[in-house]
């Protein structure tokens, strides 16, 4: 029997960010509906399937458990709970020896985590986060009956899957090598301390790389996308430089958060090639991942380089459509005699 793994982030879509910005909050109700519809989208094949789910102590998992559908077999893993990203990572890890699929509701960082460690299991990722770059804004029930196309084997993961890249920074301090992943970005802030850990004043960010760039993102991927639009399934990365406005030879308005736009400087925005890197000074400040600050620095040289060994991210539609040519939504005829 194929096995679905399903991670739902109950901090996820609920920091600061949307809070200052005024954007809405995506609230552990809503992620427990979204959960229960991924389920019902499993179902669409119509074969049986186990599906594992990440525990946690707001009631989201519990809850996708006792509403499943009868075609499944859902249960929740036994595992810690820190209400931390090990969550994700402790789940995925299982998932990447357990799972056929993996279903991933959070945002860039949810994904990030789950990512790092599912190895080859592909992964379906659904916005419920603040930066939401590379999951997909997509119904859960949608979601779901791609994670089962996929899981039973009726669709080739070859042909609906693309390797999402990453960006890798390395820093060298006074205390020795610190390290750090970013899915769609790795940024360095002028911000002395972690603090809340997002990101939120847009004069704080010194520059970075991101995977993939577009206006339409969110963060540093919005302000490269705005000069040098570089899509998910191209290789390498996207460098940009910032400074004030005031000093920039050019600028750009950019969407750097939910509910926020703002005019941003910058010095320099060049396309990188797969491992090449690009090197940053930090005399004071701190590097992020995916709009969360992570490393506090001082003295410190930061190299950032866009690596292509990311995630096996899912083409939904293309997905169903290859679902679709394969017969997988056909049933055998019902004879209305016997439904009277």
């Amino acid at each position: 029997m194929a096995t679905i793994g399903l991670i739902v982030n109950p901090a996820a879509g609920r920091d600061i960010r949307r809070l200052t910005g005024g954007a809405s909050v995506v609230d552990n109700y809503a992620k427990r509906r979204v959960a229960e519809c991924v389920c019902d989208g499993l179902t669409i094949t119509g074969e049986p399937l186990d599906v594992l789910v990440m525990p946690d102590r707001t009631g989201i998992a519990d809850h996708a458990v006792a509403e499943a559908p009868a075609e499944i077999d859902a249960t929740t893993l036994e595992l810690p709970i820190e209400e931390s990203p090990a969550d994700t990572r402790r789940a995925a890890a299982r998932f990447r020896e357990e799972a056929d699929a993996a279903v991933v509701l959070g945002g860039d960082g949810t994904t990030r985590d789950a990512a790092l460690e599912l190895g080859d299991v592909p992964l379906v990722a659904v916005s419920t986060g603040t930066n939401n770059v590379v999951p997909s804004a997509v119904d859960g029930t949608v979601a779901g009956a791609a994670a089962g196309l996929i899981a039973t084997g009726m669709v080739s993961v070859e042909a609906v899957t693309t390797r999402h890249g990453m960006v890798d920074a390395r820093a060298e301090t006074p205390v020795g090598e610190r390290r750090l992943t970013g899915l769609a970005a790795a940024e360095v802030s002028s911000q002395s301390f972690i603090g809340t850990r997002a990101l939120l004043d847009p004069s704080d960010l010194r520059g970075g790389v991101v995977s993939q760039a577009h206006p339409g993102n969110i963060g540093l991927p919005a302000v490269a996308g705005s000069l040098e639009p570089l899509s998910p399934t191209e290789p390498g990365g996207v460098a940009v430089r910032l400074t004030d406005p005031e000093d920039a030879p050019r600028c750009v308005r950019a969407i750097v958060a939910p509910g926020v736009t703002a005019t941003i400087g910058v010095t320099a925005c060049e396309r990188l090639e797969p491992n090449e890197s690009v090197a940053f000074d930090v005399p004071d400040g701190v590097v992020g991942a995916d709009g969360e600050r992570e490393l506090e620095l001082t003295d410190a040289t930061v190299e950032l380089m866009p690596v292509p060994e990311g995630p096996r991210l899912v083409d939904i539609d293309a997905t169903l459509e290859a679902g679709s040519r394969a017969g997988g939504f056909e049933i055998d005829a019902v004879d209305e005699r016997q439904m009277e």
